[in-house]
């Protein structure tokens, strides 16, 4: 059930991420770097937002739905429709941090059908409706993708790039309304809402922190270097992102949900049995995926990004990459820890402390390094969040770090580059098609080594005898027919 799952949310995330890829192609090549730059500023106040409006509602739906215990559409829904209050206090918030009014405006409509759009999806994954939510994630992609490109024809302006974004997602929303919500209307029970908002409040808070956290450089930059330098940084960022944190979360997807059940289930033990193979899935999804793309990011971007973005992507991408390793692990394995425990006060120490040390890093390094200092500002913030994070969950819900597995997936990722990086020198005269070896090469050596070393149970799903048949035993004889 679990790997069904895993497949199909990591199958449409997938699908979003080359979507995500194409829009960068072509946005990245059809409007200037300012442009782009206005764009990038006002998506990424859209996402702070959005977090702060949905992170509760989002919380009560895997307490309680993802358990079974409680229908809580009618509830959430009355709480997503107060969230209407806050648009007027986001648009202040967007003009204190720079934005102008149309951009602003367009950010703020954006980031409230973001957080419809994604509540909509956890209410789906919460029923364990894979195929719905993979659905949604579809329509989200296609719509965005459409709708972007279509205004890059009308003008070249990041205000234009933004409304098609809001319409696009309101779209996707309206399409997985009625699988979502069924027939349930908002219920103003003010005892339940007041009780989901104040036992939110410190994730809320801790999330918004995090995704304050992933976007303050971007502001920061801005106002140092100027909005070019922060479509430049954003470009090489979002390009590293959609490639490598989908994966992840089409992993915690699956597991987050179902180790919750299990510790209601059966316990401590039978919580750890999960998050140890949980964690087994995750590394051995992610770190390949980003030790990978740190090798191979300069071909990478001269084959997504417009010419002007190249440059400082070829000296960012790979540090990025591996900032994201500490990001995965932060944000996607030991947060589970937090809210295992109940210790919602944990998300917020974690995410108080990174968003000063990431402030102090972009204020100290950006003067000096322009760009630069934002990307080894980026790394030391992910590094430090992980530290902090790991020391936080020892008092919380002790989760499993090292073992076996953790050994032989850093073997396999480390056979793998190995043969990625020998590859490199020969082949760099192709330019981006040498990825057409370099890729299958990688992926077929680290396939071998999963196998080998059997990580994730590898042998245990895979059936040689039927990939290669005996010879003269037909597929009648071989089930007695």
């Amino acid at each position: 059930m679990l790997a069904r799952q895993t497949a199909i949310y990591f199958a449409s995330n997938i699908f979003s991420a080359i979507f995500g890829f194409l829009n960068v192609v072509v946005f990245t090549r059809m409007f200037a770097m300012d442009a782009y730059g206005h764009y990038v500023l006002g998506f990424a106040f859209a996402v702070l937002f959005a977090t702060l409006l949905s992170t509760a509602l989002k919380l009560s739906i895997l307490r309680h739905q993802a358990r079974g215990d409680e229908d809580v559409r009618a509830l959430i829904l009355a709480g997503a429709m107060l969230g209407l209050v806050l648009v007027p206090v986001g648009f202040v918030a967007a003009l204190a941090a720079g934005l102008s009014a149309a951009v602003a405006g367009a950010a703020v409509v954006l980031a409230y059908v973001i957080a419809l759009f994604d509540t909509s999806l956890e209410m789906l994954r919460a029923q364990q409706k894979a195929l719905h939510f993979m659905r949604g994630t579809v329509y989200r992609a296609l719509f965005v993708s459409v709708f972007g490109i279509g205004v890059a024809f009308l003008g070249s302006s990041g205000l234009l790039l933004l409304g098609s974004t809001a319409l696009a997602v309101l779209a996707a929303v309206l399409m997985v309304w009625r699988m979502a919500w069924g027939g349930a209307k908002p219920q103003f029970d003010r005892a339940k809402l007041k009780e989901l908002f104040v036992s939110g409040l410190p994730v809320t808070l801790s999330m918004s922190l995090l995704a304050l956290s992933s976007v303050l450089d971007r502001f920061v930059l801005v106002h140092f270097a100027g909005a070019a330098a922060g479509g430049q940084f954003g470009a090489s960022l979002d390009l590293v992102r959609q490639g490598l944190i989908i994966p992840a979360i089409s992993v915690a997807s699956a597991f987050v949900p179902a180790t919750v059940q299990a510790l209601a289930r059966g316990g401590e033990a039978e919580a750890r049995a999960h998050l140890n193979k949980y964690l087994e899935i995750l590394l051995a999804t992610a770190l390949p995926a980003c030790v990978g793309l740190a090798l191979v990011s300069p071909l990478v971007a001269d084959f997504v990004l417009g010419p002007d973005f190249r440059a400082v992507a070829h000296q960012a991408m790979p540090i990025l990459s591996i900032a994201v390793i500490f990001q995965i692990l932060t944000q996607q394995y030991l947060h589970t820890s937090f809210l295992l425990s109940n210790r919602n006060l944990f998300y917020f120490a974690n995410t108080g402390s990174i968003i000063v040390f990431n402030l102090l890093a972009a204020i100290f390094l950006m003067p000096l390094l322009g760009i630069m200092g934002a990307v080894w500002g980026r790394l030391a913030t992910e590094i430090f969040g992980f530290l902090n994070a790991l020391v936080l969950s020892r008092y919380a819900f002790a989760l499993p770090v090292f073992n076996g597995a953790v050994m032989r997936i850093a073997g396999a990722a480390a056979l793998m580059a190995l043969v990625v990086f020998a590859l490199l020198s020969p082949l760099k005269a192709m330019g981006p098609l040498a990825l057409l070896i370099i890729i299958p090469a990688g992926m077929a050596v680290y396939a071998a080594a999963v196998w080998l070393l059997d990580i994730g149970e590898a042998r245990k799903y895979v059936n040689w005898s039927r990939i290669f048949p005996k010879r003269g035993v037909s597929a009648g004889e071989g089930h007695g027919l």
